[in-house]
């Protein structure tokens, strides 16, 4: 979908090559004559604004259109900001949950022409059209008073309902159904209100078609399309829905099929689970929003969660299906401190899921949970991603040692190479003791990133026989099992300066 030259494009910077934006597909998708003169151009983070923004004018372009997301805030600024400029004719239009509330400050704001707050996948095309109205080559009219629809430079348009959307898995390439992840929805929005969360502003969870949905997805399946991702906030909102996605799958079954849900995780019934215990291992893989175990802190933020439920679900997920299952918790909500936290870890660790994705509380523009700023003293970083810094449980010290739990929780146990000597090193307590070791690990290295695997075997064994009472033939023979079994070929560092350090000692008697 691109050429030489094109008077529309459409870009985004994703974070990594293998996502491919569903959004820009669903703009290109409703443009409907504009097509042809429409072209789109992805980016990844790693590239430097200045070779994004040569990139973007070799196609000559006289609209760009930005998606604009927590992730991407400063680089699209810069980007934005050369291109103003080298090309101030340009019309930049932007839109993407990061400019859709409290856009009025923003410095990406400031420097764009025109932003489409919410959802836009028609409005980018009516906003196209007039820009291009009674236009030639070189002359775009002023049109900002020329359409109610417009408050200053800001583009408001009610969007039609999804029945009336043209789908975009037809502008997947080859390259995408290939080499990325194919981003799909069933459903819209969400009913839930956890203030966290810019679903909370959401009216309710709206699904598409499910027998048009299913023949897109077909399309894709026929193609080649084997990974998909569900970007749908409640695949199991609606049974008789879910079932029957689930029943499309499970009649094209193969060994490269994947599948991601993100599922409520109080919400298993017989049915559903009669339906995943037919998926194969490395099939399915299922995202569970715990996010606090603390029945206070889940009032506060108006998150309704049935815990019993919840642990029931994840026991029955572990122990009867195949599926892979990744919980989320976050840590600084407003109302819990660090031994709630520590509690909630703990419980969600004896469940047993196979990763435990640590987020930090972030303010996202729009949500609802700085309405407890004051009370609970909530401070957040001013710049993207607006990570907490401090509130009235916990301070800056304690944030900063929990992030790096975190960074070091995803290199380690979540990995899946150390599951022998992770469990000498949590034992019974699991957040306790990795907090511990987290300490040690950055007060010895002095890192949190560019560490490698076989690296952290070493840390692993010197951390553990400091933090903790491991006997050291214990936990030379559990690294050494996850050593071979993740394939790294020799023996460890640590392993061969004990073997030294034992030749030394004998020689000496």
């Amino acid at each position: 979908m691109t050429s030489r030259q094109s008077d529309i494009l459409l870009t985004t910077i994703n974070a990594s090559y293998i996502h491919a934006s569903i959004g820009l597909r669903y703009l290109y998708a409703n443009l409907d004559e504009l097509q042809p003169q429409t072209s789109i151009l992805e980016f990844t983070s790693h590239l430097r604004p200045a070779d994004i923004a040569e990139k973007i004018l070799q196609l000559s372009p006289r609209i760009i259109g930005f998606g604009v997301y927590i992730w991407n805030t400063e680089d699209t600024t810069k980007v934005i900001s050369l291109l103003k400029l080298i090309a101030p004719d340009i019309i930049i239009v932007i839109g993407g949950p990061e400019v859709s509330y409290e856009y009025e400050q923003q410095e990406i704001f400031q420097l764009t022409d025109f932003l489409i707050p919410g959802a836009a996948d028609t409005g980018f095309a009516s906003l196209c059209r007039h820009l291009f109205q009674q236009s030639n080559q070189h002359y775009l009219p002023d049109i900002k008073t020329q359409n109610s629809n417009f408050i200053g430079k800001v583009f408001k348009v009610q969007e039609p309902p999804l029945e009336q959307l043209e789908l975009p898995y037809q502008y997947y390439t080859d390259e995408d159904i290939n080499n990325r992840v194919i981003y799909v929805e069933a459903s819209r929005g969400c009913p839930f209100k956890c203030e966290f969360c810019l679903s909370a502003l959401d009216k309710t969870s709206v699904p598409f078609d499910v027998d048009v949905f299913l023949k897109e997805l077909e399309s894709l399946y026929e193609r080649g399309a084997r990974n998909f991702k569900f970007v749908d906030r409640t695949f199991n909102l609606k049974i008789q829905t879910s079932l029957k996605i689930l029943e499309f799958f499970l009649q094209r079954l193969s060994d490269k099929l994947f599948l991601h849900f993100e599922i409520i995780p109080d919400r298993l019934p017989d049915a559903l689970k009669a339906a995943i215990v037919r998926f194969p291992s490395g099939c399915l893989q299922f995202e569970l929003g715990v996010q606090s175990f603390n029945p206070q802190v889940q009032e506060l933020i108006s998150r309704r969660q049935n815990n019993t439920k919840t642990q029931e679900s994840l026991r029955w997920l572990r122990n009867h299906s195949n599926a892979h299952i990744h919980a989320d918790l976050i840590f600084a909500l407003p109302g819990e401190d660090l031994n709630s936290f520590a509690r909630g870890f703990n419980l969600l660790y004896s469940l047993r899921p196979h990763d435990i994705q640590l987020g930090i509380l972030k303010r996202l523009r729009g949500t609802p949970v700085i309405r407890h700023t004051e009370v609970y003293r909530l401070v957040f970083e001013l710049s993207s991603p607006y990570s907490i810094l401090s509130t009235s449980l916990i301070d800056f010290s304690l944030i900063q040692r929990v992030s790096r739990f975190a960074r070091y929780w995803q290199l380690i146990a979540n990995s899946g190479h150390f599951k022998h000597s992770l469990k000498l090193l949590l034992a019974d307590q699991a957040f306790e003791r990795f907090l511990a070791f987290s300490d040690w690990l950055f007060e010895y290295s002095g890192k949190t990133h560019q560490i490698s695997l076989r690296k952290l075997y070493d840390y692993l064994y010197y951390g553990g026989i400091h933090c903790f009472t491991i006997q050291n033939n214990e936990m030379v023979n559990a690294l050494l099992k996850d050593y071979t079994a993740a394939g790294l070929k020799g023996l460890p560092e640590f392993y061969k300066t004990l073997t030294t350090n034992n030749k030394k000692t004998i020689k000496k008697q």
